[in-house]
């Protein structure tokens, strides 16, 4: 890199200079601290892995692997037959080799205890290619969430145009469907390619009891000993994400009529209608909370509840339910007759699934927020999103998650902030799609008391980050992506997403025309619940006249954040990652 044109009219045209990346000053001074006469050796390396990157564990063999994978360079004479000198040891502390999460991914966390006491990587309406109204249905987009390790997938099942067969889309919508046996399919191929542990199917029954019966045929044959089925009609409680290992779990209500269940759905979607608008910007609406939501209405807001859960005590379609299509259920999912209260009631003798919208729950946390933590400790608890999200936007994730809910429901190919913290929370335990709830949301009190995320607590401990610059992007973007008449003016986003008193974001400076930006700010962030708190990071480039322009974005479950000074990849709107893009910065927990 040396210089860079840009045109500004005919006859006109500005060059810059463009530098090539250099090591902060901290940076610098680290390197003073931890080497001598310009070498940092495999003793100096090995404490400053111990002492600034606070890896207690490392050996002076780890020490010697970071310094022999830095060999490539040796352009660099940073050896010395020593050690490092300053610019090999900027490269390894900007490099892959020094990630903010463990370069292994390996599942760490309890995997023996009941299904219920998981946050679990749920996808909404899996077979849609794009908006809810008319995109076309696919096993494509199922596919790309298992590969991700989303560990749920939503099917909607009705009759096909013959009434013969079943097929899988959007009811009451212009979307092209897909054939049930072909999702069924690629289901069982690609289930376990990133997660070994177990894929649950919700299915949103829309069918005649003839056609259930064929389901049941259907997924028997295909998924064959791979399918879990409960020895009784009701479990007492859930088995572990462990004994399920390579299992696909069935998860549904009771067999009723698919036209009674269509107008449940379409109920649900006129009574939304008209409340707000779904549209998100280029790279989505700042996430709200608790703290920014209405206060929640005393009454229920429960009727018409959208996925058709509500449990038929009619003995009429008992009589006509397909009984081998029963047999596969191993969730039961429904709601009681009656009000929330009523569904949130803990039954001792067995545990199944309840759905609500997220406009429910928003609704529901204030009154019935205590009641939604029982509930969760022992039941599994579905959001989803709200009828009027016809262009697959998400919502606040946080909202379900501090309550207790396993399964928050993404639109998966709903690209935005939502789906980013989505993304950021189940990069934790080695990415299997399971993340082990913490302990306070299992927990009951003396007094019957459960954790509140409205209350405020105490601050645990507080997450300082230094945001020292970035590199990358001069090699994955046109030199004119971001402003056609000179180099990109960027500045970083950083802040928090968890229980209402610990969310905020935060800013850098702007920094003009510069493709390395070093803005070597320090920010604080005292977090009172960390084990539910995501570090967000963002990168924009601003524009004067028009929107500023997206620069990169990841998401980090604050508990496994490695501390020191780290490379930070970022990654685009959808979630990939780019090529060279990065942040350098340090974490430290105060």
């Amino acid at each position: 890199m040396s210089k860079q044109t840009y045109r500004v009219c005919f006859c006109f045209r500005r060059r810059f200079h463009v530098a090539a990346s250099e090591a902060p000053d901290a940076v610098k001074s680290m390197f003073d601290q931890y080497s001598e006469n310009g070498t940092m050796t495999v003793d100096h390396l090995h404490r400053f892995l111990i002492e600034v990157q606070k890896e207690d564990k490392a050996s002076k063999e780890d020490a010697q692997a970071i310094i022999d994978s830095l060999r490539e360079l040796k352009h660099l004479n940073i050896f010395h037959r020593r050690g490092l000198n300053l610019e090999a040891f900027f490269k390894y502390l900007f490099g892959d080799i020094n990630p903010p999460l463990s370069p292994t991914p390996v599942v760490h966390h309890d995997m023996t205890a009941p299904v219920s006491h998981y946050f679990i990587y749920t996808g909404h309406n899996s077979y849609l290619t794009g908006n809810q109204l008319n995109s076309d249905c696919s096993d494509v987009p199922i596919i790309r969430a298992l590969q991700k390790g989303v560990r749920v997938i939503e099917l909607d099942i009705w009759p096909n145009s013959k009434k013969d067969n079943v097929d899988v889309l959007h009811g009451g919508t212009m979307t092209a469907p897909v054939e049930l046996i072909k999702c069924l399919r690629s289901i069982k191929e690609y289930a376990f390619v990133a997660s070994e542990y177990p894929v649950v199917i919700t299915l949103e029954d829309h069918l005649t009891p003839d056609l259930q019966a064929k389901v049941a045929e259907m997924v028997t044959q295909t998924l064959g000993e791979i399918l879990f089925t409960p020895g009784s009609e009701c479990l007492k409680e859930f088995p572990s994400p462990e004994s399920l290992k390579r299992r696909i779990i069935i998860s549904t209500k009771p067999p009723k009529e698919y036209l009674e269940a269509k107008e449940e759905k379409e109920k649900e979607n006129d009574s939304q209608r008209g409340k707000g608008s779904a549209d998100e910007e280029a790279w989505g609406k700042e996430v709200p909370n608790l703290k920014s939501l209405n206060s929640a209405c005393d009454k229920d807001d429960f009727d018409g509840g959208g996925d058709n859960d509500e449990e038929d005590s009619d003995d009429k379609s008992q009589h006509n339910e397909a009984p081998e299509y029963r047999k596969l259920i191993a969730i039961h999912a429904g709601k009681p007759k009656g009000g929330l209260k009523e569904c949130l009631k803990v039954d001792p003798d067995k545990v199944r699934r309840l759905s609500l919208s997220e406009q429910q729950l928003e609704n529901a946390v204030g009154t019935y927020g205590n009641d939604i933590v029982r509930f969760t400790q022992r039941n599994l608890l579905r959001i989803y999103p709200k009828g009027i999200r016809v262009d697959s936007s998400n919502y606040n994730p946080l909202i379900g998650w501090s309550h207790g809910a396993q399964m928050v429901a993404f639109n998966m190919q709903g690209y935005g902030r939502s789906l980013w913290l989505m993304h950021g929370m189940f990069k934790a335990n080695g990415g299997c799609g399971y993340v082990k709830k913490p302990n306070f949301l299992l927990q009951t009190g003396p007094h019957n008391e459960v954790f509140d995320p409205k209350v405020k607590l105490p601050v645990k401990k507080t997450l300082k980050v230094t945001v020292y610059m970035g590199e990358g992007w001069y090699y994955d973007f046109p030199h004119t992506h971001f402003d056609a008449y000179s180099p990109p003016d960027f500045y970083a986003r950083v802040g928090i997403a968890g229980v209402p008193a610990d969310t905020v974001m935060k800013k850098t400076k702007t920094l003009e025309d510069n493709w390395i930006p070093s803005w070597n700010e320090e920010f604080e962030f005292p977090l009172s619940v960390p084990e539910l708190a995501l570090l967000r990071i963002e990168v924009h480039e601003y524009d004067m006249s028009e929107k500023d322009d997206f620069g990169g974005q990841t998401c980090l479950p604050v508990s496994e954040l490695k501390q020191g000074i780290r490379a930070v990849p970022l990654h685009d709107r959808k979630g990939e990652r780019y090529k060279s893009v990065k942040l350098l910065m340090h974490f430290e927990f105060i």
